[in-house]
């Protein structure tokens, strides 16, 4: 009979996990260099083959100037600057096909050798899955943009990069639950600590999405105040307010940290009583790392290389809380 090989497997499921955290930041970058749009077809598989002569780049060229997002831009585009976002856009998506393959391939090697432990086929089948729907989000997203807006929908962005974190963190418990030998369970703090973080990393996206950051330049006030004054749309309803007003959400994303952070720390301490003081380690430094960051994004206007910072030390936060719940959930 074949003998199981879990630390093969593991080994393998971190190296996805490190190709997702790498679409994760060169998603951030092309969103920050306004390239999603810049690709307004989607073909999963000749659309791998980037333009290879002039002709092409002006049928790309060609399609971009069809949409509304073009139309809105001061004094046009030239050629060079759109095979600038194009190349982004590209290796975003190229890396999303990258990651299929390095997934499902040794998947089926895997599977016909024969070496996947008891119990785990389903779950590699699930993140499998999860994988595909985050390509057709993907598409989804870029289609919100081709029409009416001159923007993707910052609701659909969120959607895009939750679920890319959803992947990224169930690799790396999956890989964990292999590296280690047993599974672990997941308790009470790891779900409020992970819930927290996700609510923080959906406000982060509408930021984006919205432009919200740009807004206050400024920490902890903003404009001088704790909540600018005329910054509540008094015709909107709260919950449209929490999400389609910029000031309510760039509001709640800075504040809402903090209750992130205090989830943190108990998912923290609750990794050291499992006996793994280096996890508890690891997320106290990425959160620290974090919050530090984000204000540093605010404070210098969005530079892009510090948000593009804060979007990876943000996803390195959810690799690293999972572990830390993966710790208290050994020890229960």
């Amino acid at each position: 009979m074949p003998t199981p090989r879990p630390r093969a497997l593991s080994v393998w499921l971190f190296a996805v996990a490190e190709l997702v955290f790498a679409m994760v930041v060169v998603g951030g970058i092309t969103r920050l260099t306004e390239s999603g749009l810049s690709i307004t077809t989607w073909d999963p598989l000749f659309g791998a083959i980037p333009p290879l002569n002039g002709a092409q780049w002006l049928d790309k060229f060609a399609a971009y100037k069809r949409i509304p997002q073009y139309a809105v831009l001061p004094g046009g585009m030239t050629l060079a600057a759109f095979k600038a976002i194009f190349f982004w856009e590209y290796v975003h998506r190229l890396l999303g096909r990258v990651i299929g393959i390095a997934f499902a391939g040794p998947l089926v090697w895997y599977w016909a050798k024969g070496v996947i432990p008891a119990g785990y086929k389903p779950r590699l089948l699930a993140l499998l899955a999860l994988g595909g729907l985050q390509g057709a989000v993907g598409w989804w997203m870029v289609a919100s943009g081709l029409s009416e807006r001159t923007e993707v929908s910052h609701i659909r962005l969120a959607v895009h990069l939750v679920l890319a974190l959803i992947l990224l963190g169930g690799l790396v418990w999956t890989a964990l639950d292999l590296r280690g030998g047993r599974r672990a369970r997941l308790t009470g703090v790891g779900v409020v600590a992970l819930l927290a973080l996700a609510v923080q990393i959906k406000l982060g996206a509408f930021v984006a999405g919205l432009r919200a950051g740009y807004l206050f330049p400024s920490w902890p006030l903003m404009d001088g105040r704790l909540f600018p004054e005329g910054g509540w749309n008094e015709s909107w309803t709260a919950l449209r307010n929490a999400i389609d007003n910029p000031v309510v959400v760039q509001f709640l994303h800075r504040w809402w940290a903090w209750a992130v952070v205090a989830a943190m720390v108990m998912l923290a301490r609750a990794a050291k009583r499992g006996g793994d003081r280096r996890a508890s380690v690891l997320l106290h430094a990425a959160v620290g790392t974090q919050i530090l960051l984000g204000i540093a994004t605010l404070l210098s206007g969005v530079e892009i290389v510090v948000a593009v910072l804060h979007q990876a030390v943000g996803a390195l936060t959810v690799a690293a809380a999972v572990n830390a719940a993966h710790a208290a959930g050994r020890r229960a």
